[in-house]
C-alpha cells in the first residue's frame, strides 16, 4: 500500500495522533501546536499554546488536555485558554513532555524526554482528580505507550533502549507490575517512537529516522507488516475514520535532508482496524 499525504498543515515534527469522534487531534512540537483535522470537511484547526507540546487528549467533560515544556494543561477549544494542572518536574529545566494517552479508566500517562539525553525523565500518570504519579523510569525519551484489549497489560517505549516493553496493568487500581521486554529493536538503526494497538492486540509502531511503520504481534514475536514512507521521520502512528481502519501517520522534518512531503499528515488502510481512544475522565 501507499500511504497519502492529507492536510494542509506541515509540521516541523508532528506527533502524537489520537482519534475523537469525527476527528484527529495531534501535536506539532516544536511550532508550539495543536491540530484537530477533519477528514471529512478537510478542516483544520490549530491552536497555538505558546510552548512545545507533545500530547494530547479529548477529556470527556469537554476541551482538551495537553501536556509540554511546564507540565499538564487543560485547553479550552473555543477560547484558546491553556489553565495549568501540574508540573512535577519544574527542576529539570532541559526535559518537557513527550508522548502520552489515556488509559481504559480515564487516566493520562505521559512522559518526559530529557533533552540532553540524559536518562533524568520518567513516565508519569495524571489521575482523574488531577494528582500526578511517577509510574516509571528513569528514561531518556518516554514515547509510545497503549494498553490490550483486555486491559491486562501496558505497551511502553523509551525510544533509546530500542526495547518495546509490557507491564501487567491493573485497571483499578493503575499499578504496573512485571515489566518485561517483549520487542529489541536493537538490531536496527532506527528507533521505536509512537504507538498505537488494533482489535487483535497487535502493535502498530512509528520508527523515527526509519521511513517506516511496522505492525508487531506481541503473542507470535513476529513482524506481519511493513509500511514504507518517502520521509525518514515517521513519529506515530494511530487508527481512525468512520470505521478505525484508516491509519493515520504523523511525520517530522530532518533538517539535512531535502523531502518534499516531509512533516505531511499521511493516511492508510492496511487491513487493520484500531480500537477507540480512551478520554481524559478528570
Amino acid at each position: 500500500m501507499t500511504p497519502e499525504p492529507i492536510t494542509n498543515h506541515i509540521s516541523v515534527w508532528g506527533e502524537g495522533p489520537i482519534w475523537h469522534g469525527d476527528r484527529l487531534l495531534y501535536v506539532d512540537i516544536e511550532t508550539h501546536k495543536i491540530i484537530a483535522f477533519t477528514p471529512s470537511t478537510g478542516q483544520e484547526q490549530i491552536w497555538d499554546v505558546g510552548q512545545r507540546v507533545g500530547t494530547v487528549v479529548p477529556r470527556a467533560s469537554g476541551g482538551l488536555v495537553w501536556a509540554g515544556d511546564n507540565g499538564f494543561f487543560f485547553l479550552d477549544e473555543a477560547t484558546g485558554i491553556s489553565t495549568p494542572i501540574a508540573d512535577p518536574e519544574p527542576d529539570l529545566p532541559d526535559n518537557r513532555f513527550n508522548d502520552g494517552k489515556c488509559d481504559p479508566s480515564g487516566r493520562l500517562w505521559a512522559g518526559t524526554i530529557c533533552l540532553q539525553k540524559h536518562a533524568d525523565a520518567a513516565l508519569y500518570c495524571l489521575h482523574t482528580d488531577h494528582r500526578v504519579e511517577k509510574k516509571f523510569g528513569p528514561v531518556t525519551n518516554s514515547n509510545g505507550i497503549i494498553w490490550s484489549s483486555d486491559t491486562r497489560t501496558m505497551y511502553y517505549i523509551d525510544t533509546p533502549s530500542k526495547k518495546i516493553r509490557a507491564f501487567d496493568f491493573d485497571n483499578a487500581t493503575s499499578a504496573i507490575t512485571n515489566e518485561r521486554v517483549v520487542w529489541d529493536t536493537s538490531a536496527d538503526p532506527s528507533s521505536p517512537d509512537g504507538m498505537t494497538i488494533d482489535t487483535e492486540d497487535r502493535l502498530w509502531i512509528a520508527f523515527c529516522h526509519g521511513a517506516k511503520v511496522g505492525c508487531f504481534n506481541p503473542s507470535t514475536k513476529q513482524v506481519e507488516m511493513q509500511i514504507d514512507f518517502p520521509c525518514v521521520e515517521t513519529t506515530a502512528c494511530a487508527f481512525g475514520g468512520p470505521d478505525l481502519r484508516d491509519l493515520y501517520i504523523t511525520t517530522g522534518k530532518k533538517p539535512d535532508l531535502d523531502e518534499p512531503l516531509a512533516g505531511r499528515l499521511f493516511v492508510c488502510r492496511p487491513g487493520a482496524q484500531g480500537v477507540p481512544s480512551s478520554m481524559f475522565g478528570g
